[in-house]
């Protein structure tokens, strides 16, 4: 039985009295503990402050850069919504991808900086040294997991029919489920893309492709607003429950499988739209993650994978290969995800969108003790996978209010930076290309004080991180 259908089954059952058991759906209960057990206790480090592991990716490897301005959100928590245009600096978020963009590539201006990047691919990838051609599209992977209805943050039903935990009055209002992308931060993006790059509406392609996902009003009628065709020629591709208003739903490409390195895992295919793509960004969010202890970059293609008798467009079958239970040195799904040719095989920039951080997955935006009690309102940047994530770690485990990183949280980054030979043995071939190499670098910094990296130290390896905070 399709999803849709099950879950119209199973409301109507329960209106009739004829089941009389909650209706608890499998992602509301992400964030509890499994089997009625404590949770594991609070992230700590497996390994000594810098102390390097993994090849450092990028024109300068292992940089990852960090912008904070407060200026940028400024909701009292009580009025409106965080992501209306009122509590949200349009002008001081679009400041802030700019020197993000010159700060990473070491450019003088954001054209110069994006065709560095452009090159930086494609050198990289043995291909022309050129930047960016007309016709060569960009896939934009934003994490849309909260996204769940017609309109973006109401009540509402389910894509399926079924009540809500709210309406049911069994969980958290809707409003408070806000671990939403920052519409301000994609409009920020793609207008670089357009104004800067040099890059075709037509090319840009934001997506989140797992079925009970949308991507939502505020983003597509922010960038809808912009009178300049470009904008209007942007697409949208989304689960198959929010095909509508302009979006496109997703073809999974039979021909490109992701081949997942544990056995007993199902094959997995992205959307031929996906594969399609020359380039990815890959834009994920600064926040934990009630299962795998965070959910940064790598986790972000969770919501770009199709298994065809395994639940279809959902990662639920990847659940068990992620947990921040398992010990260190476990194979990692995630690993696979990001090594995959098509995924961070075709990534040509990182980023963290973390100007309102939820406290989990399922959780209310919070204000940061680390931050002097105002809004994280931070976006970082890099070419390296396993960097932007080790340092959004460190930052996230530092953080008291950020209760849920815990656990082996690292545990995948221990296993992407020594891919070629990872602590639990696997070995990781997730396409045709052979066994993977490194995909990054991984360290922990010296404090949550100075935030120095081994390359901040003048050693030649590891993370070099510079804050513009």
């Amino acid at each position: 039985m399709r999803r849709r259908c099950f879950m119209k089954s199973l409301a109507a059952a329960q209106a009739a009295g004829l089941v009389h058991v909650p209706l608890v759906l499998p992602w509301e209960a992400i964030a509890q503990p499994r089997g009625g057990m404590a949770p594991p206790g609070p992230f700590k480090p497996s390994e000594e402050a810098n102390h390097p592991i993994g090849a450092g990716q990028g024109i300068y490897p292992g940089r990852v850069v960090w912008v904070r301005d407060a200026n940028a959100t400024s909701w009292d928590g009580v009025t409106g919504h965080w992501w209306d245009d009122a509590h949200t600096n349009q002008k001081v978020v679009h400041g802030m991808t700019s020197r993000l963009l010159q700060n990473l590539t070491g450019r003088k201006n954001e054209k110069q900086a994006w065709d560095a990047l452009f090159r930086s691919f494609n050198n990289n990838h043995k291909l022309a040294s050129s930047g960016y051609r007309p016709g060569e599209r960009i896939a934009i992977k934003i994490n849309c997991n909260q996204d769940r209805s017609a309109e973006w943050g109401t009540l509402g039903p389910s894509p399926g029919g079924a009540p809500s935990a709210a309406a049911r009055g069994g969980g958290p209002p809707r409003e408070a489920l806000n671990g939403l992308p920052s519409p301000h931060a994609v409009v920020a993006l793609v207008t670089e893309l357009i104004e800067m790059a040099g890059v075709r509406g037509a090319d840009i392609m934001i997506y989140d492709v797992t079925g009970i996902r949308n991507v939502g009003q505020p983003i597509l009628t922010r960038i809808r607003a912009n009178s300049n065709p470009e904008f209007q020629a942007v697409k949208f591709l989304v689960g198959a429950d929010y095909n509508l208003g302009g979006r496109m739903s997703p073809t999974p490409d039979m021909a490109n499988p992701i081949r997942f390195s544990k056995g007993e895992l199902p094959i997995g295919y992205l959307p031929r739209q996906v594969t399609e793509a020359k380039y990815m960004i890959n834009m994920a969010l600064l926040r934990p993650h009630g299962m795998a202890g965070v959910t940064l970059t790598a986790k972000n293609h969770f919501g770009s994978v199709h298994f065809p008798n395994d639940g279809g467009w959902s990662p639920r079958v990847l659940h068990g290969s992620v947990m921040r239970t398992q010990p260190m040195g476990s194979y990692n799904t995630l690993v696979d995800l990001i090594g995959h040719r098509h995924l961070g095989g075709k990534t040509m920039l990182y980023i963290l969108d973390g100007l309102y951080t939820a406290e989990h997955n399922e959780g209310s935006v919070f204000k940061w003790a680390s931050f002097d009690d105002h809004w994280a309102a931070s976006m970082l940047m890099s070419q390296d996978p396993v960097a932007i994530d080790s340092v959004a770690l460190d930052m996230l485990s530092s953080e008291p209010r950020a209760t849920q990183v815990r656990g082996n949280a690292d545990n995948y980054l221990h296993e992407a930076a020594q891919a070629a030979k990872p602590p639990s043995g696997t070995v990781y071939s997730p396409d045709s290309r052979g066994t993977l190499a490194s995909l990054g670098v991984h360290e922990h910094w010296n404090n949550a004080s100075a935030r120095k990296y081994s390359r901040n130290l003048g050693r030649k390896e590891g993370i070099e991180l510079v804050a513009g905070v």
